[in-house]
């Protein structure tokens, strides 16, 4: 029997049937109806908490993007124990959760969402990107200022090696690897930080 409007937390209960559904077929390979059988209510009961699918997306990329930042966060540590230390754990962080939680990843990368159309999704993805931001902002402090790019650039940059490291290797889209991922973003981070002179050529 549909349990349907009195479901004890409906909301959550779809967003729970959609990672499930994700792990499966992808973020863009299942119905709102489809979830709406999977967390056993019927599919008019949906329709009180999300306005379509991209609605209901919308919703697991913004509680992934809540723990993502929450993990960046943690792994800053405010710059601790330095500058250079606390801006390779983030790096690290955005494998660890890409590895944890798969379904919100995908929603939040792969599901072709614009978080403009989501102000709630916009401001929590913002709050992440920020807290990369600031980790770059303190690395960079030790570049002189005519050779320093901007901190966002860097953390953009930075951003864009994880996800390809991510996407290739973690999920194994490039085939076979003898690297661990985390070797082959460290190692990458490394060299980039290298060639901003923020790391000893011989370290």
């Amino acid at each position: 029997m549909k349990r349907g409007y009195h479901h004890g937390n409906l909301r959550q209960a779809l967003v729970e049937a959609a990672l499930t559904l994700i792990a499966g077929k992808g973020p863009q390979g299942f119905t709102l109806s489809e979830a709406a059988k999977a967390a056993d209510v019927t599919p008019a009961a949906v329709y009180r908490h999300f306005a379509g699918r991209d609605d209901l997306l919308a919703e697991v990329a913004r509680q992934g993007f809540d723990i993502f930042a929450a993990l960046l966060e943690y792994a800053y540590d405010e710059g601790r124990p330095t500058p250079l230390a606390a801006f390779e754990a983030t790096g690290r962080a955005y494998l660890a959760f890409a590895r944890k939680y798969p379904g919100h990843y995908q929603a939040m990368f792969e599901s072709g969402l614009q978080p403009g159309q989501h102000p709630d999704l916009a401001n929590v993805s913002a709050k992440a990107r920020a807290t990369m931001d600031r980790a770059a902002t303190h690395l960079s402090q030790a570049l002189p200022v005519e050779r320093r790019p901007p901190a966002s650039m860097i953390s953009a940059h930075v951003w864009a090696v994880s996800h390809g490291v991510v996407e290739l290797f973690l999920r194994g889209n490039g085939g076979p690897q003898p690297w661990a991922p985390e070797d082959l973003l460290e190692t990458g981070i490394g060299i980039y930080l290298r060639g901003l002179g923020l790391i000893a050529p011989d370290r």
